[in-house]
């Protein structure tokens, strides 16, 4: 009775007051349906916009001078479904240059973001005078040849998650060692200089192809080891600085203007690297560097998915992912042919002077323009379009051009990401995703470890390349799986799957293998006895490192899914604010793994285990996400608010709902009530577009 009449009181006439509009250029709910866009075709994966009913038809004289100043014309707003289908889609000759764009700087990015593990990788040390030929034989002659690579630094563990290569590396000499990790035994030549780190001077066998590093170059080793980890951090806490701040100003003044300022200071910054008299100089430089490397990155990602229709978004993706993986894959090769630091870090950062031309040739993002109302700019820019395709006006079918020429007078309205907290439903959404970023991305330098680490002696691990390549190559699995998952099971379903797989390998990995060797210090026990016939001290080793590459494949790709679903449900207007809250938390996950390394690995179980946790909650708290395969963007609050779960049982047609549906609801986010006319909505309605039937 209270839904009919309120019903029955919003169904417009003579009195009905004007609602105002949103800051951000949206309607209110009810005008929000017949703004959004008509094209979207609903996903497999059983989840879909909330339909909103429009105004009635006869809804009164204020009914259309209400609309008018709410919101622009229903076809302007409708990207995805006239805006993008008038320029051509992706068939475009004009659109597929961009996107190529897109996909070459993702080279640079990779060299970048793997650096970390060449310029500051603990080399091999011993005090200068103690002859390292001596040193091999003694340690041959002994039987130790398994140690040779060990002498002063224990095996490294290349932490490269999806997107950072910053390897965790520890030096053995007395003076570093900490937690439960045994020194190990010096070479029987050198006596107890290196050991008890009391030589001036250092002789280094670097093992990433050059000749000095930053490590060699300033002597960081022993009591200055933990400068090293410093260095390593200041790249990531740059990130995460350059995540926020460049996400909401590329929503405030545009993605162009971030993009080619990121691109002028990370040249100064990172030439500049290249030329530091002092550890100290190199790290806060790198910071600047990483900064300005997050604004390349987050643009670009946002960029390239508002120039796709829905059906294309994943694959274009994917493919920026492995040009930068390629990047990783080629970075020995590119360390063994500076042979010094400082030529590989200026080698790293020329390139980016390719990217200056972009102020030319690459425009604003148009989705952008049309979503915050800049329909001058806009205009401009589809002239533009029209003029490199090659298009005739003739094509103009839906008429976009008529309808943009009547709303230029319009304002821009422009929005914060800080708006997205009076939302209701996409600041959970958002929450979530940054949730499944951090555990991903962290949970990964555990897996990392567990393989990489002292605890476990595999002989082809010791070598540096073996684990750079270990590591790339699982990366590279993980996005070859995720191709094939996301295809049939959606990105809910596939983000579902990876963290399941997470949580079972870390669970494994911590209880089980630790339940055998509690039993196994129990020799009369019953279990014991049945797990002493197949079990021993390699095979548990086994196991573990079979946990550890399950892992990293899968929380590889939980990382990487997150961020990109993310992109997906975050509306146009704050897309590049809410990837940065994704992307930062993600580097909060990376920026576990220095740290610990800087307390000598204190904590660390802890630390899996903390992460092991979080996996679980975040298992539950995916399925509250929306599936947003083959559907359009949201482009404005309004429709990224809207953007929910479907229910699971949905109700029959007639009946009464037991809760009232969004647009019944008066929604506390500042959106104000619109009148309730659902007759006159299509069934198959939604506020993306028509359910695919």
């Amino acid at each position: 009775m209270a839904i009919d009449r309120r019903r029955e009181a919003a169904g417009g006439g003579p009195g009905r007051q004007p609602a105002p509009a949103e800051e951000n250029g949206s309607l209110p709910p009810g005008d929000a349906a017949a703004s959004a866009p008509l094209g979207g075709r609903a996903g497999s994966g059983g989840a879909e916009i909330q339909p909103l009913p429009p105004l009635h038809p006869g809804g009164g004289p204020h009914s259309s001078c209400c609309s008018a100043a709410a919101a622009p014309s229903l076809l302007l707003l409708d990207y995805d479904g006239s805006v993008l289908p008038f320029l051509g889609g992706l068939g475009g000759g004009y659109q597929k240059t961009l996107v190529l764009l897109t996909w070459i700087p993702a080279l640079f990015i990779g060299f970048s973001q793997f650096s970390d593990s060449f310029l500051l990788d603990q080399p091999n040390f011993w005090c200068r005078g103690a002859g390292k030929g001596a040193e091999l034989a003694g340690v041959i002659g002994s039987g130790r040849w398994g140690d040779v690579g060990n002498w002063t630094s224990s095996p490294t563990t290349p932490f490269s998650t999806a997107a950072w290569g910053a390897p965790g590396n520890r030096s053995n000499s007395s003076g570093a060692n900490g937690g439960d990790t045994p020194p190990l035994p010096s070479p029987p030549d050198k006596g107890d200089n290196a050991s008890d780190c009391d030589c001036h001077a250092w002789d280094y066998g670097i093992r990433t192809g050059l000749v000095q590093n930053v490590v060699s170059k300033w002597d960081l080793v022993c009591d200055n080891a933990w400068k090293v980890h410093i260095a390593k951090f200041s790249l990531l806490v740059g990130l995460i600085f350059g995540y926020l701040i460049n996400g909401c100003i590329a929503d405030w003044v545009g993605r162009r203007p971030v993009l080619l300022f990121s691109i002028i200071f990370i040249l100064i910054f990172g030439l500049t690297v290249a030329l530091s008299v002092n550890v100290t100089m190199f790290s806060t430089l790198r910071f600047f560097e990483g900064f300005c490397l997050a604004g390349i990155i987050l643009t670009l990602y946002a960029l390239r998915i508002e120039l796709c229709p829905p059906g294309k978004r994943f694959m274009i993706t994917m493919v920026a992912s492995f040009v930068a993986m390629a990047g990783q894959f080629l970075m020995p090769g590119l360390a063994a042919l500076c042979r010094d630091w400082q030529v590989l870090q200026a080698l790293i950062i020329c390139p980016f002077l390719l990217m200056l031309l972009y102020w030319s040739i690459f425009p604003e993002s148009l989705r952008w323009l049309m979503a915050t109302q800049q329909f001058e700019s806009a205009k401009r820019l589809i002239l533009h379009f029209t003029q490199k395709n090659c298009m005739s006006p003739e094509s103009d079918i839906k008429g976009v051009m008529p309808e943009l020429e009547k709303e230029l007078s319009r304002r821009p309205k422009k929005v914060c990401i800080v708006k997205v907290v009076g939302t209701r439903n996409l600041w959970k959404n958002i929450v979530v995703l940054c949730v499944n970023s951090l555990t991903g991305f962290g949970i990964h330098h555990c897996f990392a470890r567990s393989m990489m680490g002292h605890e476990v002696k595999v002989p082809l691990l010791e070598n540096f390349y073996a684990d750079y390549y270990t590591m790339a190559s699982i990366a590279l699995a993980s996005c070859l799986a995720m191709c094939v998952v996301v295809r049939f099971l959606g990105r809910r379903g596939g983000l579902l799957l990876f963290m399941i797989l997470t949580a079972l390998a870390s669970l494994l990995q911590l209880g089980l293998l630790n339940l055998i060797g509690k039993y196994s210090q129990h020799p009369d026990s019953e279990l014991h006895l049945k797990l002493a016939v197949g079990m021993s001290d390699s095979v548990k080793d086994k196991f573990s490192i079979a946990f550890s590459i399950v892992g990293m494949f899968a929380s590889h790709a939980v990382g990487s899914l997150s961020v990109f679903f993310c992109a997906e449900i975050t509306p146009t207007v704050i897309r590049c604010g809410g990837l940065g809250l994704v992307l930062a938390s993600a580097g909060f996950g990376m920026l576990t793994a220095p740290i610990i390394e800087l307390h000598n690995q204190k904590g660390y179980f802890l630390h899996h285990i903390i992460f092991a946790c979080c996996t679980l909650i975040c298992i539950i708290c995916i399925l509250l996400l929306p599936e947003s395969r083959d559907q359009n963007l949201p482009e404005n609050i309004s429709n990224g608010e809207h953007y929910t779960r479907q229910p699971l049982l949905p109700h029959k047609k007639g009946e009464q709902p037991l809760l009232l549906t969004n647009a019944e609801l008066k929604d506390y986010s500042g959106l104000h009530d619109a009148a309730m006319a659902g007759d006159g909505l299509p069934e198959g309605a939604t506020a993306n577009g028509m359910k695919a039937m």
